[in-house]
């Protein structure tokens, strides 16, 4: 990988001013101190709630650089609020939908109206999504005082991230676990999955353009096209895992085009008993779902070694998908008494072996091979 001016290969990457370390340079430590000092009462005060609504995400949030962490982190508190609104299953559909439409404008700052949401938190189950829902208006406060470019970069994520979820309140809105609706086609799937996760590679991508390192062009297009694979990868590991919850929904994002080649109906996905002739389309996906993650793995390779906190907070999820991905191929994935989940404890192991490897090459390289 090229790290500096070569006379037989291109330059791949102009970095900031940055150290061996994986450091940025001052400029760029002043202009992100700035972000915080700017917004104490806003940015420092909803880092308790972000630990806690991000769960297994937080372990990445903590390790990327200090120039991005905060700007990522708040992309996700806000995407987590708009998933909260539109996932509020208590209230009807239609409703949902003109909420979740509201809160995206007041994020897109097209109108000024603060967003008073106590009735919809009272609906919530969950303590911390209550409390995110109430006090969204200090996260809109936040993003306020970001640099406006870094507002475009959050809001431009935030606008394809809610088409996607209205597209998926406008198909499932009316489906039951008596009416199961089902995406039509393949394409739809991407497209789908490119709007809720692909897209925060593209997101991603430039924010780290923007205050750690620059791009040439060539390179550019490429950890782009990779890192929405990345994302896509990441939703269709929780689409797998989520299958027989989301079925009692009503909800099946296995395209019918797939289920009608084995001769089965969305409904039909309900009977832990139609497993073996479900297995083939589940297995092509699993199959898919891992071609999307290598993908993931070649993009956090791409990225300039001498960033270790970077690249190690890509590489979490990524190792972590791959051992989900192990554990869905060993187990029915039909019947809902069965819970596919990773402990604790190996999450840490793959954490704690990522670290250790990240210095040695072969060791690194190993990690996807060996997940």
């Amino acid at each position: 990988m090229a790290e500096g001016p070569s006379s037989s290969a291109p330059l791949k990457y102009h970095l900031k001013g940055k150290a061996a370390s994986g450091s940025v340079a001052p400029a760029d430590q002043a202009a992100a101190k700035s972000i915080i000092r700017k917004s104490p009462a806003a940015a420092r005060k909803l880092n308790p709630l972000l630990k806690r609504v991000s769960r297994s995400f937080h372990l990445t949030l903590r390790i990327l650089p200090e120039a991005i962490r905060h700007q990522v982190g708040l992309a996700y508190l806000l995407a987590r609020a708009t998933d909260t609104v539109a996932d509020t299953e208590l209230i009807p559909w239609q409703e949902r939908l003109i909420t979740l439409r509201m809160l995206r404008d007041r994020i897109l700052g097209t109108h000024g109206l603060p967003l008073d949401f106590g009735e919809l938190a009272a609906q919530q189950g969950n303590d911390s999504e209550r409390e995110l829902l109430l006090r969204i208006e200090e996260a809109i406060e936040s993003l306020a005082l970001m640099s406006p470019k870094d507002q475009e970069r959050v809001r431009d994520v935030i606008t394809t991230i809610t088409s996607g979820q209205e597209l998926d309140l406008e198909r499932f809105g009316p489906a039951t676990a008596d009416h199961v609706v089902a995406l039509q086609t393949h394409s739809g799937l991407e497209d789908y999955t490119y709007r809720v996760a692909g897209c925060v590679g593209v997101f991603w991508t430039r924010m780290v353009q923007a205050h750690l390192f620059h791009l040439a062009p060539m390179y550019e297009s490429l950890l782009l096209k990779n890192g929405v694979w990345f994302g896509q990868g990441l939703q269709l590991i929780n689409i797998l895992r989520d299958l027989p919850r989301d079925l009692r929904r009503g909800r099946c994002y296995f395209p019918k085009d797939k289920l009608d080649e084995v001769g089965l109906q969305p409904e039909d996905l309900l009977d832990p008993e139609n497993e073996d002739r479900f297995r083939m389309i589940y297995d092509a996906y699993l199959d898919f779902a891992e071609a999307r993650l290598a993908a993931g793995w070649e993009y956090t390779n791409a990225l300039p070694r001498q960033f270790a906190r970077l690249r190690l907070a890509c590489a979490w999820p990524i190792l972590i998908g791959r051992r989900t991905l192990d554990l869905l191929r060993a187990n029915p994935v039909l019947d809902p008494a069965i819970e596919v989940k990773i402990p604790r404890s190996e999450v840490y192991q793959i954490v704690l072996s990522s670290v250790l490897s990240h210095p040695f090459q072969s060791a690194w390289s190993r990690l996807f091979k060996a997940s």
